[in-house]
């Protein structure tokens, strides 16, 4: 089996669309766990 450079291009990614993207979802998750949370407190609330 011969020995592929397909994997050697770690300079030519893209770094800050990485951040970005990371960015992106630790937005999204913590949002997501607020709505979250106020959903359960609103049922709490008033489904007790």
């Amino acid at each position: 089996m011969a020995h592929s450079n397909e994997h050697d291009h770690a300079s030519a990614m893209d770094y800050p669309a990485h951040e970005d993207t990371y960015h992106g979802f630790v937005h999204m998750i913590t949002w997501g766990t607020i709505t979250v949370v106020c959903i359960v407190v609103g049922m709490a609330i008033f489904l007790v």
